[in-house]
């Protein structure tokens, strides 16, 4: 039996329209033991991540735990993605046990949930298994989540990966919503955002632009 390709994207890539972002205890307390990623590279994650889902309108949840009693305010690199955005704070370390936050889950209504946040093999470990318990489909941006050593958070992204969850990054992100540079309307979102925190291909298309007037697609 023959197999015939066809010009049309795989089933489980990514849509803006497709999925719930759901951005989790990005907060100063969480952030002083991580240790699994330098704290640089991951608030610049971070606000790729928040950038693209606000620009792409990603239906997004934000949420905290315990902010003003011990955990301190989410990153500002987001929270200015989301000027208007309710923080969702619980006092539970699995987000899927929160009633607001699962309460908005279902009233967004998408099957798929995309995750990012700290630490991973705690805050994000426990939507993403409780998730796909459910029937979810489950991403986790694995550069924009972190935790107290290179070795929790590498044992959880296993865990979750041998559950069932997909592995991404923050650019992959990014680039998987554009996924066609003839898509016009977001051409500049996209290489905006890439310009800003993009790290080294951000700076490559500053440097063609600049130099060449060079143009993806």
């Amino acid at each position: 039996m023959s197999i015939k390709a066809t010009p049309t994207a795989g089933a489980t890539l990514l849509t803006p329209t497709d999925h719930t972002l759901v951005m989790i205890d990005f907060q100063s307390q969480m952030a002083f033991a991580t240790h699994s990623i330098d704290a640089v590279n991951l608030r610049n994650n971070a606000a790729l991540v928040a950038q693209a889902g606000a620009g792409f309108g990603v239906s997004t949840i934000l949420t905290t735990v315990a902010e003003k009693s011990f955990s301190g305010p989410m990153f500002d690199e987001i929270t200015a993605a989301f000027p208007d955005q309710k923080m969702l704070d619980r006092t539970s370390m699995n987000t899927w046990e929160d009633a607001a936050v699962i309460e908005r889950v279902n009233q967004i209504g998408k099957p798929r949930i995309v995750l990012a946040g700290l630490w991973t093999s705690v805050c994000i470990v426990g939507p993403a298994l409780s998730a796909l318990d459910q029937g979810f489909e489950v991403y986790v941006i694995a550069d924009a989540c972190g935790d107290v050593s290179a070795e929790a958070h590498e044992r959880a992204m296993q865990r979750m990966v041998q559950a069932g969850a997909r592995p991404m990054t923050s650019l992959q992100y990014l680039l998987e919503l554009q996924r066609d540079w003839a898509r016009g309307d977001t051409y500049e979102l996209t290489t905006g955002i890439a310009k800003k925190v993009g790290g080294a291909y951000g700076i490559g298309i500053n440097y063609a632009k600049s130099m060449f007037g060079a143009h993806e697609g």
